[in-house]
């Protein structure tokens, strides 16, 4: 709970100094947010690379293990397009983009943001960038919130879908918590396959 309010304060803070018309101008029209994502992608590539466990969980993988990120992301992808429906100037796509975060929103949120500016122009792309930081915001507190109602009413691995790409890192206390240490693997496993697929499926729909 106090990583994401320090995200909230931080995300507060950046828009009221944007407000205040502090940020010089070159910082607007250079490259910097182009940087800030090659970095964040960067930083995801050597995560994963770093990682002393991935031969040990790819050496325990088993069907249940595997069939968690592939429902993670039918899911949220599914509920994102239904959402389309409620949200209105937001095509399916669109909110596919943002559901595609699967709670890693400081990369989601900088991808559309990037992408879809010259698509779509500055204020739909910050618009949609600032839900993407939300929604995958809110989908972190959700996931810690509702863990022990997932584990006892849908079963263990539940906790692990809802997590999204926190279940290996963020999340993972919490996990063991309410659905026992037998889950680690399956919740490792499904936090590397969405961190992977995140920029991918992101960078996809946002540029439909």
């Amino acid at each position: 709970m106090k990583w994401i309010l320090t995200v909230i304060a931080f995300f507060c803070a950046g828009i009221a100094v944007g407000l205040s018309g502090a940020v010089p101008d070159a910082w607007l029209t250079s490259d910097v947010s182009t940087i800030i994502l090659y970095i964040l992608i960067i930083q995801v590539g050597l995560g994963i690379g770093m990682s002393d466990s991935i031969g040990k969980i790819f050496k325990s993988l088993d069907l249940s293990a595997l069939l968690v990120p592939v429902a993670t992301v039918a899911g949220s992808l599914a509920f994102a397009a239904l959402l389309s429906v409620v949200l209105n100037g937001f095509s399916a796509t669109e909110c596919m983009a943002l559901g595609s975060g699967f709670g890693y929103y400081s990369l989601s949120s900088v991808l559309i943001s990037e992408i879809k500016e010259p698509i779509a122009g500055v204020q739909k792309a910050a618009e949609l960038g600032m839900l993407a930081l939300l929604a995958n915001i809110f989908r972190e507190l959700i996931a810690i919130g509702l863990a022990p109602y997932l584990s006892n009413k849908f079963g263990r691995l539940s906790t692990v879908s809802a997590a999204g790409v926190t279940s290996m890192d963020v999340l993972l206390p919490t996990i063991v918590r309410y659905s026992g240490k037998e889950t680690v693997p399956a919740a490792l496993i499904n936090g590397i396959v969405l961190e992977i697929l995140t920029p991918i499926l992101v960078c996809y729909f946002a540029s439909l």
